[in-house]
């Protein structure tokens, strides 16, 4: 996969999730992403982006414009150093929540994009990489 353009934001406060939110659109549309496509890609972003704030601890999102297969697309990976997810998988599944939400972040940001990849260490951090193709 080739990366054609990158930036690396912070996520520190509310702010910060805002304007990761507005630059995922940004991006989108200077691909040419549809309405729907676009609003997909920033449900996404936007809820995790939440998630590395309020669970993570802040983190920072790092936003690329890839290329592979002569397609384009927008990837965005969320890492924070916060204190991990025990158990994936529950993490994933429709219904749950460790917090006040109603336990639609995870799962639901998988389907919202094409590629959805995460890896968390208890006590370490966790990343999470999307990508939404063209």
């Amino acid at each position: 996969m080739d990366v054609q353009k990158s930036e690396v934001r912070p996520i520190r406060s509310g702010d910060d999730v805002v304007l990761v939110r507005q630059a995922a659109r940004v991006w989108a549309v200077e691909l040419g992403f549809g309405l729907v496509e676009q609003t997909k890609l920033v449900t996404a972003v936007s809820e995790l982006a939440r998630n590395t704030l309020e669970y993570g601890g802040g983190g920072e999102a790092r936003l690329e414009v890839v290329a592979a297969g002569g397609r384009q697309g927008v990837r965005i990976v969320f890492e924070d150093r916060g204190p991990g997810i025990a158990d994936l998988e529950q993490a994933l599944t429709d219904g749950y929540t460790s917090g006040k939400g109603l336990g639609m972040g995870l799962g639901g940001a998988k389907r919202l994009v094409s590629d959805f990849e995460i890896t968390s260490t208890p006590g370490q951090g966790t990343r999470v990489s999307i990508t939404k193709w063209k």
